[in-house]
Protein backbone atom coordinates (compact mmCIF):
# COMPACT_ATOMS: atom_id res chain seq x y z
CA UNK A 1 0.00 0.00 0.00
CA UNK A 2 2.96 2.41 0.27
CA UNK A 3 4.33 1.93 -3.28
CA UNK A 4 2.79 5.17 -4.45
CA UNK A 5 3.32 6.49 -7.97
CA UNK A 6 3.26 10.25 -8.35
CA UNK A 7 1.91 12.12 -11.36
CA UNK A 8 2.52 15.82 -11.91
CA UNK A 9 0.03 18.09 -13.65
CA UNK A 10 -0.23 21.72 -14.73
CA UNK A 11 -3.03 24.00 -15.90
CA UNK A 12 -2.85 22.22 -19.27
CA UNK A 13 -4.23 19.07 -17.62
CA UNK A 14 -7.08 20.67 -15.68
CA UNK A 15 -10.18 19.58 -17.63
CA UNK A 16 -9.81 15.93 -16.64
CA UNK A 17 -8.57 16.60 -13.12
CA UNK A 18 -11.40 18.62 -11.60
CA UNK A 19 -13.75 15.68 -11.00
CA UNK A 20 -10.95 13.51 -9.59
CA UNK A 21 -9.80 16.22 -7.18
CA UNK A 22 -13.38 16.86 -6.03
CA UNK A 23 -13.99 13.14 -5.48
CA UNK A 24 -10.89 12.84 -3.30
CA UNK A 25 -11.87 15.97 -1.37
CA UNK A 26 -15.41 14.62 -0.82
CA UNK A 27 -13.92 11.41 0.59
CA UNK A 28 -11.34 13.12 2.83
CA UNK A 29 -13.75 15.78 4.15
CA UNK A 30 -16.95 13.72 4.27
CA UNK A 31 -17.38 14.03 8.03
CA UNK A 32 -16.58 17.76 8.47
CA UNK A 33 -18.68 18.66 5.40
CA UNK A 34 -21.78 17.25 7.12
CA UNK A 35 -21.76 19.98 9.77
CA UNK A 36 -19.39 22.74 8.62
CA UNK A 37 -20.46 24.80 5.58
CA UNK A 38 -16.83 25.95 5.16
CA UNK A 39 -15.92 22.31 4.31
CA UNK A 40 -18.80 21.70 1.86
CA UNK A 41 -17.81 20.16 -1.47
CA UNK A 42 -19.53 22.94 -3.45
CA UNK A 43 -17.59 25.54 -1.49
CA UNK A 44 -14.33 23.69 -2.10
CA UNK A 45 -15.19 23.40 -5.81
CA UNK A 46 -15.38 27.19 -6.10
CA UNK A 47 -11.93 27.55 -4.58
CA UNK A 48 -10.56 24.72 -6.72
CA UNK A 49 -11.85 26.40 -9.87
CA UNK A 50 -10.09 29.59 -8.85
CA UNK A 51 -6.79 27.84 -8.12
CA UNK A 52 -6.82 25.78 -11.31
CA UNK A 53 -6.90 28.93 -13.45
CA UNK A 54 -4.00 30.67 -11.73
CA UNK A 55 -0.77 31.08 -13.68
CA UNK A 56 1.76 28.48 -12.57
CA UNK A 57 -0.81 26.15 -10.95
CA UNK A 58 0.60 22.67 -10.40
CA UNK A 59 -0.79 19.50 -8.89
CA UNK A 60 0.79 16.23 -7.78
CA UNK A 61 -1.47 13.20 -7.40
CA UNK A 62 -0.46 9.94 -5.73
CA UNK A 63 -1.72 6.59 -6.97
CA UNK A 64 -1.64 3.12 -5.44
CA UNK A 65 -1.94 1.10 -8.65
CA UNK A 66 -4.85 2.95 -10.30
CA UNK A 67 -6.40 4.11 -7.02
CA UNK A 68 -5.90 7.87 -6.32
CA UNK A 69 -4.74 8.27 -2.72
CA UNK A 70 -4.25 12.01 -2.34
CA UNK A 71 -2.82 15.17 -3.82
CA UNK A 72 -1.07 18.48 -3.35
CA UNK A 73 -1.62 21.62 -5.38
CA UNK A 74 -0.90 25.31 -5.41
CA UNK A 75 0.46 28.23 -7.41
CA UNK A 76 2.91 31.13 -7.06
CA UNK A 77 1.60 34.18 -5.21
CA UNK A 78 1.29 37.16 -7.57
CA UNK A 79 2.22 40.74 -6.74
CA UNK A 80 -0.59 42.38 -4.78
CA UNK A 81 -1.96 39.00 -3.68
CA UNK A 82 -4.79 38.84 -1.16
CA UNK A 83 -3.14 35.76 0.45
CA UNK A 84 -1.72 37.75 3.37
CA UNK A 85 -4.84 39.88 3.97
CA UNK A 86 -6.31 38.88 7.28
CA UNK A 87 -2.90 38.36 8.88
CA UNK A 88 -3.49 39.18 12.54
CA UNK A 89 0.15 39.06 13.57
CA UNK A 90 2.35 42.10 13.00
CA UNK A 91 5.22 41.20 10.69
CA UNK A 92 7.61 43.37 8.68
CA UNK A 93 6.04 44.45 5.38
CA UNK A 94 8.83 42.81 3.39
CA UNK A 95 7.77 39.40 4.80
CA UNK A 96 4.45 39.62 2.95
CA UNK A 97 5.44 41.54 -0.17
CA UNK A 98 5.15 39.26 -3.18
CA UNK A 99 6.87 39.52 -6.54
CA UNK A 100 5.17 36.70 -8.41
CA UNK A 101 8.30 34.55 -8.15
CA UNK A 102 9.08 34.71 -4.43
CA UNK A 103 6.47 32.45 -2.80
CA UNK A 104 4.67 29.30 -3.87
CA UNK A 105 1.33 28.84 -2.05
CA UNK A 106 0.69 25.21 -1.17
CA UNK A 107 -3.07 25.46 -1.14
CA UNK A 108 -4.00 21.83 -0.51
CA UNK A 109 -2.36 18.63 0.66
CA UNK A 110 -4.68 15.75 1.48
CA UNK A 111 -4.48 11.99 1.75
CA UNK A 112 -7.34 9.52 1.89
CA UNK A 113 -7.72 7.57 5.16
CA UNK A 114 -6.31 4.16 4.10
CA UNK A 115 -3.01 5.82 3.10
CA UNK A 116 -2.56 8.06 6.13
CA UNK A 117 0.41 7.38 8.43
CA UNK A 118 2.23 5.63 5.58
CA UNK A 119 4.50 8.51 4.58
CA UNK A 120 2.29 9.34 1.61
CA UNK A 121 1.61 12.92 2.69
CA UNK A 122 5.33 13.60 3.06
CA UNK A 123 6.08 12.05 -0.34
CA UNK A 124 3.39 14.18 -2.00
CA UNK A 125 4.64 17.28 -0.18
CA UNK A 126 8.29 16.76 -1.06
CA UNK A 127 7.68 15.72 -4.67
CA UNK A 128 5.33 18.62 -5.23
CA UNK A 129 7.69 21.26 -3.86
CA UNK A 130 10.94 19.77 -5.24
CA UNK A 131 10.79 21.42 -8.69
CA UNK A 132 9.62 24.81 -7.42
CA UNK A 133 11.96 27.69 -8.31
CA UNK A 134 10.57 30.07 -5.67
CA UNK A 135 12.51 31.10 -2.54
CA UNK A 136 9.86 29.81 -0.19
CA UNK A 137 6.48 28.15 0.16
CA UNK A 138 3.48 29.30 2.21
CA UNK A 139 0.45 27.46 3.55
CA UNK A 140 -2.41 27.90 5.98
CA UNK A 141 -3.31 25.37 8.68
CA UNK A 142 -6.64 25.47 10.50
CA UNK A 143 -5.83 26.14 14.15
CA UNK A 144 -8.29 23.46 15.25
CA UNK A 145 -5.86 20.90 13.77
CA UNK A 146 -2.80 21.08 16.05
CA UNK A 147 -1.51 17.68 14.89
CA UNK A 148 -1.38 18.90 11.30
CA UNK A 149 0.39 22.06 12.42
CA UNK A 150 2.92 20.00 14.41
CA UNK A 151 3.49 17.68 11.44
CA UNK A 152 4.32 20.61 9.15
CA UNK A 153 6.69 21.95 11.81
CA UNK A 154 8.59 18.64 11.77
CA UNK A 155 8.95 19.09 7.99
CA UNK A 156 10.64 22.46 8.51
CA UNK A 157 7.68 24.83 8.24
CA UNK A 158 7.71 27.83 10.58
CA UNK A 159 4.69 29.73 11.84
CA UNK A 160 4.57 33.33 10.63
CA UNK A 161 1.42 34.21 12.56
CA UNK A 162 -2.35 33.97 12.82
CA UNK A 163 -4.53 34.65 9.79
CA UNK A 164 -8.27 34.86 9.29
CA UNK A 165 -9.35 35.02 5.64
CA UNK A 166 -11.95 37.63 4.83
CA UNK A 167 -14.76 35.09 4.60
CA UNK A 168 -17.59 35.21 7.13
CA UNK A 169 -17.30 31.56 8.24
CA UNK A 170 -13.55 31.04 7.79
CA UNK A 171 -11.65 29.48 10.68
CA UNK A 172 -8.55 30.96 12.23
CA UNK A 173 -5.39 29.70 10.54
CA UNK A 174 -1.68 29.48 11.26
CA UNK A 175 0.19 31.07 8.33
CA UNK A 176 3.35 29.03 7.82
CA UNK A 177 6.46 29.43 5.66
CA UNK A 178 9.06 26.99 4.40
CA UNK A 179 12.34 28.18 2.94
CA UNK A 180 13.05 26.20 -0.22
CA UNK A 181 16.63 25.05 -0.73
CA UNK A 182 18.71 27.32 -3.00
CA UNK A 183 19.55 24.43 -5.32
CA UNK A 184 15.94 24.47 -6.49
CA UNK A 185 16.27 27.98 -7.90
Amino acid sequence: MTDIQLRHHTTHHTPGLRTLLLDIYADVYAEPARTDPFCAVDRFAEGLDNWMTRPGWTCTIGYDNDQPVGYAYGAPLPPGTVWWRGLLTDVPTDMVTETGTRTYALSELMVRTPWRKTGTARRLHDAHLAPRPEQRAALLVDQTHPKVHALYATWGWQTLGDLRPRLPDAPLFHAMLLELPPHRR
